[in-house]
């Protein structure tokens, strides 16, 4: 595992927890995928509503109270005047599976070994719309079970927008042998949170796959 060093300290935040309490939790940000269905692109590094797609799911966690941003995946610039503030942060890093590209479990147990907290927020790099509300609904939501995911307008899960405690998390990534998080993360039977965005306004679960996901993205967000 390659883990970048500290970007920034500053004041430790908290979440609204399950039990109405203060909850610690880290984030762990997939973004190593080769995004085929986009030709290859960065696609974390592609922007949406004047700024990156990464620099979004990296604010939201961390204005959610975050104490760590792990970003499994390769290191990215992101931009000081459209991206978070680092000092808000005890610390973002960024960390890689080896070998890079492996996949998103080799990526996800990798992230675990660098992140904190007794929940982790387990995310795609490509949610545009993914906010700091969400993330303390999903917190919430957990309530005494072993997680919750963001659940779309038909009623699916969303394995990259969804928030776990840490320990039932590390035990079976550890016991899991395959290569999907689905088969991963299924077996945990989280929660499955829907939540109604606001008429005109587009979902948090919304991921950028493909180009024409990439054009209504970015026609809702009007750039």
């Amino acid at each position: 595992m390659r883990a970048a060093g500290n970007r920034g300290t500053g004041a430790s935040g908290g979440a609204a927890g399950p039990a109405g309490t203060t909850a610690s939790f880290g984030v762990i940000i997939l973004a190593g995928g080769a995004a085929r269905r986009m030709g290859g692109a960065d696609k974390p590094g592609l922007a949406v509503g004047g700024r990156t797609m990464l620099e979004s799911v990296v604010a939201a966690g961390i204005e959610a109270g975050a104490q760590r941003v792990v970003i499994a995946g390769p290191e990215r610039r992101m931009d000081a005047g459209t991206g978070p503030a680092p000092r808000v942060a005890d610390e973002i890093a960024y960390v890689r599976e080896e070998p890079p590209g492996a996949g998103p479990v080799p990526a996800l147990r990798c992230g675990l070994a660098a992140v904190t907290g007794e929940w982790v927020a387990v995310l795609g790099a490509d949610l545009p719309f993914l906010r700091a509300d969400h993330l303390r609904a999903l917190l919430r939501a957990a309530g005494g079970s072993r997680g919750a995911v963001l659940a779309d307008d038909a009623g699916r899960p969303q394995w990259v927008a969804g928030c776990w405690r840490a320990s039932a998390l590390r035990e079976a990534a550890a016991r899991y042998r395959g290569g999907s998080l689905r088969g991963l993360l299924g077996p945990l039977e989280p929660v499955m949170l829907r939540l109604r965005p606001a008429p005109g306004t587009p979902p948090p679960w919304m991921d950028c796959d493909t180009v024409d996901d990439l054009r209504r993205a970015r026609a809702w967000s009007g750039g």
